[in-house]
């Protein structure tokens, strides 16, 4: 009877030491995350004006990587939130968004948007509606970056000859995490990419897209 007693008080000494642990831990990390999320904000602020970007209200986990080129607009709407690394959205991984809009390029993004640690690379027009959801590490490019011609790849002119064409997703779209936007592409209204797609021609609204390259699933 002693033998059973002493085995009860030492797991309950055991269980007790891992919840005190447990709980400890979570008032240290609460305590360091809240100054690292006043620091974030104030460095995304910074990002921001510092590019001359139009915004409102934001909530952000972690800060972007921003950069508009003299000659480029940026706006964004409000109600904005973006994830940068695994703090905010683990599914992403530890990506921080990057904003990226060229000379004389537009990127518009709308009220109540949410993106995860996504890359949107603007270099002619990229434009997001309203309450769109971009998933952990979306790219959407609106541009091939260098020429489809090899001979010219292999000049000092290949960037000026990068095909370029708008890409524009529409309201209450959701993309799923790991997809890629290619340029020239409408994501419809209501439309869904699943996770992992290569989306290279437009969707219409409502319907699901999945798959490399995106094909048709269902209507929604």
């Amino acid at each position: 009877m002693h033998g059973i007693m002493q085995r009860i008080y030492l797991l309950y000494i055991n269980l007790s030491f891992r919840m005190i642990s447990y709980y400890l831990y979570k008032i240290i990390r609460r305590l360091v995350a809240y100054p690292k999320a006043l620091a974030d904000k104030a460095i995304s602020v910074v990002l921001l004006k510092g590019n001359n970007v139009k915004y409102s209200d934001f909530r952000c986990s972690g800060y972007p990587y921003i950069m508009v080129s003299l000659g480029g607009t940026f706006s964004i709407g409000k109600g904005f939130s973006m994830n940068n690394g695994i703090g905010g959205s683990p599914g992403g991984g530890f990506d921080r968004c990057v904003f990226f809009v060229d000379k004389e390029a537009t990127m518009t993004i709308g009220d109540d948007v949410g993106i995860s640690q996504a890359s949107l690379i603007c270099h002619q027009s990229i434009t997001i509606g309203n309450r769109v959801k971009i998933g952990g590490t979306v790219r959407i490019y609106d541009t091939d970056f260098h020429s489809l011609d090899p001979k010219v790849r292999a000049s000092s002119v290949d960037l000026e000859h990068k095909v370029k064409a708008a890409v524009v997703v529409k309201d209450n779209a959701f993309i799923g995490a790991y997809s890629i936007i290619l340029k020239g592409v409408t994501i419809g209204e209501n439309s869904v990419i699943g996770a992992g797609s290569i989306v290279a021609k437009s969707v219409p609204d409502n319907q699901v897209w999945a798959g490399n390259p995106a094909k048709f699933i269902r209507n929604i």
